[in-house]
């Protein structure tokens, strides 16, 4: 892999940089393509649940639900989505309180996003889900 000199005596030793440009470009296209995707995201169809416990019926459990019109209710007490944090600090989630989280199926994703982020700057460390059973097919 040497080339030789015009007086012949030495090999100029010299990087063949032709595979390292294919694999940049490679790289270069692959980024390319993959980096919209990850702003946008994909349409993902969820499955729908087959093993579905029932909920604990005791003190130390608190449901949160969402509404499909977007009202939140915190068991039984409607709260708006900027008061929800300060409820739940006060409802002390943190001294072992479980709290569920509850949505309609036809409340918007964000929604939900929005409703998940702020109890977790309300300091809730662990949120349940709750999922309606699968209705058996005749």
């Amino acid at each position: 892999m040497g080339m030789q000199l015009n007086s012949g005596k030495g090999f100029l030793a010299e990087i063949n940089v032709t595979p390292f440009v294919d694999v940049m470009l490679v790289l270069l296209i692959i980024f390319m393509v993959t980096a919209p995707m990850l702003t946008q995201g994909v349409e993902v169809d969820l499955p729908e649940t087959k093993a579905v416990e029932t909920l604990p019926e005791d003190s130390d459990t608190v449901v949160l639900h969402v509404l499909k019109d977007g009202t939140i209710k915190l068991d039984k007490y409607e709260v708006k989505i900027e008061d929800l944090g300060n409820h739940l600090k006060r409802m002390e989630m943190q001294k072992g309180k479980l709290l569920y989280l509850q949505a309609d199926k036809d409340v918007a994703y964000g929604v939900v996003v929005k409703v998940m982020a702020e109890v977790r700057a309300a300091g809730v460390q662990k949120l349940g889900v709750v999922a309606e059973p699968e209705e058996e097919k005749l």
